[in-house]
C-alpha cells in the first residue's frame, strides 16, 4: 500500500473491496486516478476466509492504519455483523 501511495497532486486514491460469491472470497484493490487520466487499479490481496465477521475485523484494522476511502462492490443490502451498519447502500456501476 505504501509503495503505491505517492501523494501526487490532483490524484484520488482509494481502496476497493469486492465480494466474489462465485469463488467465495473477497478481493482488495488499490485504485488511483489522476485528474483527466484513466483509472489505475492494482490487485492487492485475495481473502479466502469468506466470513463477514472476519472481513469486518480486517476493515476495522485497515481504517485504523489509513484515512483512504474504502469502496465496497457486491455488498448491496448487506450489513456488518457486529455494528449492523449497511456495508454498501447503492449498486455500483460495475456490478
Amino acid at each position: 500500500m505504501q509503495l503505491l501511495f505517492k501523494r501526487t497532486s490532483r490524484t484520488q486514491y482509494w481502496f476497493q473491496v469486492a465480494n466474489d460469491p462465485y469463488d467465495s472470497c473477497y478481493n482488495f484493490f488499490f485504485n488511483s486516478q489522476r485528474k483527466g487520466e484513466r483509472l489505475k487499479s492494482v490487485p492487492l490481496h485475495k481473502l479466502d476466509n469468506y466470513d463477514l465477521h472476519y472481513l469486518e475485523q480486517i476493515i476495522t484494522g485497515l481504517r485504523k492504519r489509513t484515512n483512504l476511502t474504502i469502496r465496497f462492490v457486491g455488498f448491496t443490502g448487506m450489513k456488518w455483523p457486529q455494528t449492523q451498519k449497511t456495508i454498501q447502500w447503492r449498486r455500483d456501476i460495475f456490478e
